[in-house]
């Protein structure tokens, strides 16, 4: 069925409060917080809402909405200034799960690394090739975030190695590492949900024994690698530094992405007192932070 979604301006301190009251007078089936000026935030934990100084609400209604009605009682409520902006859009009704597998096509990072949906057929059989499923986390390649971890990964001797996948999501890039060459993967996220989609995409492509999954609280104590891999955000990037600096090994290696332009020499700064960086490597906007322990 097609639906109509309204959207609409909101700050962080009245975003909920809207929210509450779109779902219960005005007859919303759903309320989405994005963020209005496309700037990521650390993952929440889980039961937790983190919102942004300035945020959309995205509203859901039934295409049979009176939507003039829904506009009046947002006025009345006396949460918006009455001149508020808003826009109305009618969405098309599609199979919206069938239109993002059918756009998710194999992705050639490297000389060699091949990601490739589970339900397409491997362009190149003799290449190295991860199937992915990324069911509900986050990492499939085509950010361009995940991309950059993937080339250095391709580009750099795994042969043997032990890797650490902090914040694995997917398992994208532990997984690019196994096939790599590396010998065993510790993936780490906040997210059950991500320790399962890594766990089933390490089955789907037969190297389920060479990967460990933990969440933080349950990682091994005194935990290294040869080589660590962080895809998360610049926040938890700068928060998280002695952790992170504190799992690689003397002489190991270190990629860090989800950083903006804007924020990539920030977040160096708090990790050159103990590692040699490479130059930051940048890809739309969003940047690669890489160097050798020293």
């Amino acid at each position: 069925m097609p639906w109509i979604q309204v959207k609409l301006n909101a700050t962080s301190e009245n975003a909920e409060t809207i929210s509450d009251m779109l779902m219960e007078e005005s007859g919303a089936l759903s309320v989405t917080f994005l963020d209005a000026k496309d700037t990521p935030i650390f993952e929440p934990l889980p039961g937790e809402t983190r919102l942004w100084g300035e945020t959309d609400i995205v509203a859901l209604y039934d295409a049979e909405m009176d939507m003039d009605l829904a506009i009046n009682i947002i006025k009345d409520s006396g949460l918006l200034q009455h001149d508020f902006s808003y826009k109305v859009e009618q969405l098309e009704d599609k199979d919206w799960e069938r239109e993002w597998m059918d756009n998710f096509h194999p992705m050639k990072f490297g000389e060699r690394l091949w990601i490739c949906p589970s339900w397409k057929a491997i362009p190149d059989p003799d290449a190295v090739n991860v199937m992915l499923d990324p069911g509900l986390a986050f990492g499939t390649g085509t950010h361009a975030t995940t991309a950059l971890c993937l080339e250095w990964l391709s580009a750099i001797d795994l042969n043997g190695k032990t890797v650490i996948d902090f914040g694995c999501g997917s398992g994208i890039l532990a997984i690019a590492a196994l096939k790599l060459g590396a010998a065993k993967v510790v993936g780490i996220d906040i997210d059950p949900q991500a320790l399962l989609a890594s766990k089933d995409n390490a089955e789907r492509n037969g190297v389920a024994d060479q990967i460990e999954l933990f969440l933080p609280q349950d990682q091994p104590e005194g935990l290294v690698a040869d080589v660590v891999v962080a895809n998360i955000l610049a926040a938890p990037l700068r928060e998280l530094s002695d952790i992170i600096k504190g799992h690689v090994k003397p002489s190991g290696l270190l990629a860090m992405s989800g950083v903006l332009d804007t924020q990539a020499e920030s977040v160096a700064s708090f990790y050159s007192d103990h590692f040699q960086l490479d130059p930051i490597a940048e890809q739309q906007e969003w940047c690669r932070i890489s160097g050798k322990k020293c």
